[in-house]
């Protein structure tokens, strides 16, 4: 008995097969199949996918024997992987010098006629085979031979796709750590950002209440730039942290909801003082999705509505209808409107289109970002419609549970 020769890049294709983590695995339908279906079309008892580590030929899976494994040195798959653009094809291993006195050619499983395909990866390095065995002498016609190879082909691509859905679990781990870092790194410097800003807005009011007669005009000036300044510093803060923290409020979960409810926990907390009017246009409904990211999409929206009105009498109106597949809603304001070529900017976080709101405030633009953002995360879109002088329209979908 010959034993086989290393292939001359053996570390890098022992390299290669662990990069697959498919050692020891246990048994799957899919590669099941693919022998299966080799011992039908071959005509042979015996059929294997078979994978050559440092020691051992381990079999992935197998049809016609006994046994997980057997030593590297025995193996016929060991010979086969040393020239991986060929076909290794024994019709009778008792009569060849490499193999007549093997001891899978003189006991079990009495390997007679061997063909193995060379399973190779997409870098070029064999990483076991494909092979079918028989017990008496034996040739494949170019037909069984094609067959087995588009089938080899089939074991490498099932290889591919458990490596690329590993890659996929490991990157959304990582990803989903990263997530929980950030979160965690807004949290701290939000708190570490906004003390020493709230510090700033007392002592400056202070000043500009209590030391009033000691000041200049231009001290006061100052004073009141540095606290209208503080103001929307902390308010940007807020922002950041909100939209940080909305792929959290994704994973809350779902719960029945009374809409005209919600609404009207929304009016109490934007409108303490009953000056907006609001028009309710739908009918008593449950629902059923993540309330925390409903409410959190409404109030950025009707806040806006609000903020950015230039009228007398601010008007809100809030749509909802049930549809199939999706849950249908609306906030339509009557205030300065948008102009066209800034529709699709007002989306993009950062983004400021008005210098101040109607309470001398500056937007920080984020809040139809972090809107989008969970609209999408929801399995919905939103759109709007505006109209110079007239008012806004929002209209967004949440897809239902059963849609997703």
């Amino acid at each position: 008995m010959l034993s086989p020769a290393t292939p001359h890049n053996e570390s890098f294709r022992l390299k290669a097969l662990k990069e697959y983590s498919i050692l020891d695995t246990l048994p799957e339908q899919e590669y099941d199949d693919i022998t299966q279906l080799a011992s039908q079309i071959c005509e042979t008892p015996i059929s294997l996918i078979g994978l050559i580590d440092e020691n051992r030929q381990w079999f992935k899976s197998k049809v016609g024997i006994e046994g997980n494994e057997s030593p590297r040195e025995v193996t016929f798959c060991a010979h086969a992987i040393i020239d991986p653009t060929e076909i290794f094809t024994i019709k009778d291993s008792r009569l060849d010098e490499r193999f007549y006195d093997n001891p899978n050619v003189t006991g079990e499983p009495h390997v007679v006629f061997y063909a193995g395909i060379p399973l190779v990866s997409p870098e070029g390095f064999p990483l076991g085979t494909l092979c079918v065995v028989d017990h008496k002498p034996k040739e494949l016609s170019i037909e069984q031979l094609q067959a087995l190879k588009a089938l080899s082909n089939q074991v490498v691509s099932l290889f591919e796709l458990r490596k690329s859905k590993m890659l996929l679990e490991k990157a959304a781990n990582d990803l989903e750590t990263r997530n929980k870092e950030l979160e965690k790194f807004a949290h701290v410097a939000a708190h570490d950002i906004k003390s020493p800003l709230n510090n700033i807005s007392s002592i400056t009011e202070i000043l500009l209440s209590d030391y009033a007669e000691n000041l200049n005009d231009e001290a006061k000036m100052f004073l009141g730039m540095l606290n209208t300044s503080s103001a929307t510093l902390r308010n940007l803060v807020d922002g950041i942290l909100e939209h940080s923290k909305s792929d959290s409020i994704l994973n809350d979960v779902r719960e029945v909801v009374v809409f005209s409810g919600m609404i009207n926990q929304i009016k109490n907390l934007l409108d303490a003082k009953n000056e907006f009017e609001f028009i309710s246009a739908f009918e008593e409904k449950s629902i059923y999705l993540n309330k925390t990211a409903l409410q959190q999409i409404l109030i950025n929206l009707i806040a806006n509505g609000i903020k950015y009105n230039d009228k007398q009498k601010i008007s809100i109106k809030i749509g909802f209808k049930d549809t199939l597949n999706f849950y249908s809603f609306y906030v339509e304001d009557n205030g300065s409107g948008i102009r066209k070529q800034d529709v699709n900017r007002i989306f993009n976080i950062f983004e400021i289109l008005t210098a101040e709101d109607r309470f001398g405030n500056r937007g920080n633009g984020i809040g139809l970002s972090t809107v989008k953002k969970l609209v999408e995360g929801l399995g919905g879109k939103i759109n709007v419609e505006s109209e110079i002088g007239k008012g806004t329209k929002f209209t967004f979908t949440i897809a239902k549970d059963n849609f997703i």
